[in-house]
């Protein structure tokens, strides 16, 4: 499992949703967790961790979210030398096969899809992190 002191960029463009996501994380002990209301946001918090040297080491991002959605936002930290492997978890209301397939594609680390409980976001967290050891 990722450890608790793991810097998870959280990205909603409902407030609702990533104070959810963030209670959610706190009940599993994590407690490194910067929030980003976009893609455009979250792409300036991982360019600003970058110029300060304070990585994340993970991102749980939204799928559907206006000016730059979660797969372009994907797509783009894939593309970037110094973080195309950070873990990237997937969160969306979609459960189309078609998308899940397009989210693959574009190097996801992970898929869920709300509502979900810890446990489940627990179970997906550990998976992920076994697949990265693994590969790693």
């Amino acid at each position: 499992m990722f450890s608790k002191d793991t810097r998870i960029l959280v990205v909603d463009d409902m407030r609702t949703m990533r104070i959810v996501i963030k209670k959610t994380l706190a009940s599993l002990q994590f407690t490194n967790i910067v929030e980003a209301d976009d893609g455009t946001t979250a792409w300036s918090e991982l360019e600003k961790a970058m110029a300060n040297q304070t990585q994340f080491h993970l991102i749980v991002s939204d799928w559907t979210m206006p000016k730059m959605t979660g797969l372009d936002l994907l797509k783009k930290v894939r593309t970037h030398a110094k973080l195309t492997n950070l873990p990237f978890l997937m969160v969306t209301a979609e459960a189309d096969a078609a998308q899940v397939k397009e989210a693959i594609a574009a190097g996801v680390s992970g898929y869920i899809t709300k509502p979900f409980s810890a446990d489940t976001l627990k179970e997906k967290l550990a998976a992920m992190h076994e697949r990265i050891t693994k590969a790693g």
